[in-house]
């Protein structure tokens, strides 16, 4: 398979390239060596971002109709470069080719939809004397930080209803993978007004620039928890307002009256796409002592049958983690669940000598206060952990900081549905995981975020409301 150079890649600012005096490497992670580089913005740089946002904001935030037609031109913009794209974002970020093109498929789909939402006037009141109506604002200059595991989609995620509601926006992505979300801002600039959409590129020390920035109105940040809370604390002197989408140590729970040979594929897939690295991905599950033994066999069975590879092969139905300090952590966690007695049932070890590459692991005989089974791996490895009674199960499920998602299996639906009301997350679904979509809002309960994304209820976030109160007579 050919691959492109990406060695010229810019930043976006003003509308224009932007190069910068200093680059930083980025790593292949099938190889753990670098393959390319990307600018590292300089603070005079990012001052030039934000006085373009906010330049550009007076007249963007005015012409509604042109905002919609926008996001359908980026929509197009993305799938006619979809193939490039998917290659730079493999290459970057370690998942299948396949996977990568569906990345792409799915932002093209996220402008689209948001193109279609509507931000109707309220009419709170309305009589002889006064009609008072509740409309929605932009904030002004948005600063939107993603993500290593799915950089593009979502940063789609923050763009789109973003620009439709009126804001403008500077977009860092993870200094781990830079490069398709630069590239997307270059293809970008060509169909959207100068200093729209901004897109720099550099390490912490940038993104702590950007979130304290006088400029700033609104943060959105997708990352960890640690770091989300260093985000809000930097959005609080200047009352910036934030979204944040951070970690989750999602639960699933498995009631009695499963067919486990129906299930347990799908239970697998919920933990394991993208390496195990979705933030709302299956990190437990808690299992009925009479169905344990066929879960754990299952599970294994599925886990041995992956192909792991690099993402640029064809035969690859699994990529490597995406960095070192992840890859660390997972081999850590590995070890710390078999001192404490955890048996495992397939992998359990790093596989070849070059790359991140970690064996798709089943783990067995654990309980919670193990850090497998109480942190959130954010890797290949799954804890499977016995219950003998369903409320204890729910209460272990929720006795946690983390609050995103879970999901709930069995042939009953109405009982998995009341299970699943139970559970303190964000999302809970029933007999399925990690069914993402436009129209349904998507964020996390305690320390897995602040705020939603997706739908109107993720648009309605990129606003302020304004009430205007008119006398009649």
């Amino acid at each position: 398979m050919t691959t492109m150079s990406t060695e010229s890649l810019s930043m976006t600012i003003d509308g224009a390239a932007a190069t910068a005096v200093a680059r930083f490497d980025v790593i292949n992670p099938a190889t753990g060596e670098p393959f390319d580089a990307a600018p590292e913005c300089s603070r005079e740089q990012l001052d030039a971002a934000m006085a373009s946002a906010a330049a550009a904001f007076v007249d963007w935030r005015r012409d509604e109709p042109a905002r919609r037609r926008a996001l359908v031109t980026c929509a197009d913009a993305i799938t006619r470069h979809a193939d490039e794209l998917a290659q730079i974002l493999t290459r970057e970020q370690g998942k299948p080719l396949a996977k990568a093109a569906g990345e792409l498929a799915g932002a093209a789909k996220w402008f689209t939809y948001t193109a279609k939402l509507e931000m109707p006037v309220e009419v709170a009141l309305d009589n002889a004397r006064v009609r008072v109506e509740v409309r929605r604002r932009p904030h002004g200059v948005v600063a939107a930080i993603t993500p290593w595991n799915y950089p593009v989609s979502l940063a789609v995620w923050k763009i789109a209803p973003a620009l439709l509601a009126g804001n403008t926006m500077v977009l860092k992505p993870s200094p781990f993978t830079p490069l398709a979300t630069l590239r997307m801002g270059e293809i970008l600039r060509d169909v959207l007004p100068s200093g729209v959409l901004n897109v720099v590129s550099g390490g912490d020390e940038l993104g702590a620039w950007m979130t304290a920035h006088p400029t700033v109105r609104k943060i959105s940040f997708t990352g960890s928890v640690a770091t989300g809370k260093l985000v809000a604390a930097a959005a609080a002197p200047d009352l910036k307002r934030v979204t944040l989408e951070l970690g989750g140590n999602d639960p699933a729970i498995v009631l009695p009256d499963v067919d486990v040979s129906l299930v347990a594929k799908r239970i697998f897939w919920g933990a394991f796409e993208n390496c195990g690295q979705v933030c709302s991905a299956i990190k437990r599950v808690y299992v009925p002592e009479s169905l344990y033994g066929p879960m754990l066999t299952e599970l294994g069975e599925l886990a041995r049958g992956v192909q792991v590879g690099d993402g640029l092969d064809a035969d690859s139905q699994m990529g490597p983690l995406n960095n070192r300090p992840q890859f660390e952590r997972v081999q850590e966690l590995v070890e710390d669940a078999k001192r404490a007695g955890g048996k495992v049932v397939a992998g359990g070890q790093r596989l070849g000598d070059r790359g991140y590459f970690f064996a798709p692991t089943i783990i067995g005989e654990l309980q919670d206060g193990v850090r497998l089974v109480d942190e959130e791996q954010f890797g290949p490895v799954l804890p499977v952990v016995p219950y003998a009674d369903l409320d204890d199960a729910v209460e272990r499920a929720n006795a946690t900081h983390f609050g995103l998602s879970g999901s709930v299996w069995s042939s009953d639906v109405a009982k998995a549905e009341e299970v699943a009301g139970r559970l303190e997350c964000g999302t809970a679904w029933v007999n399925q995981h990690l069914n993402v979509l436009p129209h349904a809002p998507f964020g996390g309960a305690k320390w897995s975020g602040i705020g939603v994304e997706n739908g109107p209820w993720g648009l309605l976030g990129f606003t302020e409301i304004q009430t205007i109160n008119v006398a009649k007579g």
